[in-house]
């Protein structure tokens, strides 16, 4: 693999890993909403949360795929 191919596999992981962590953390604050927010606020909070997070998981899972796809083409 050469120098440039490396600086972009590298850019494309750190792009996951960042992804990845945004849904770590929706999940994480649709627990709180949860549990903390004022009465009225809690179900629709945690339902918006919730499906933010499996939306950007559908489109971590496709960039994940083609990220994937890439490095073994470039092997």
């Amino acid at each position: 693999m050469d120098l440039a191919t490396k600086e972009q596999f590298k850019w494309k992981f750190y792009r996951l890993a960042v992804m990845l962590n945004v849904i770590i953390l929706l999940v994480a604050i649709a627990v709180i909403a949860l549990l903390r927010a004022p009465e009225g606020y809690r179900i629709p909070a945690f339902l918006l949360l919730v499906l933010s997070a499996a939306v950007f998981t559908i489109h971590f899972w496709r960039q994940y795929k083609s990220t994937r796809e890439w490095l073994h083409n470039q092997q």
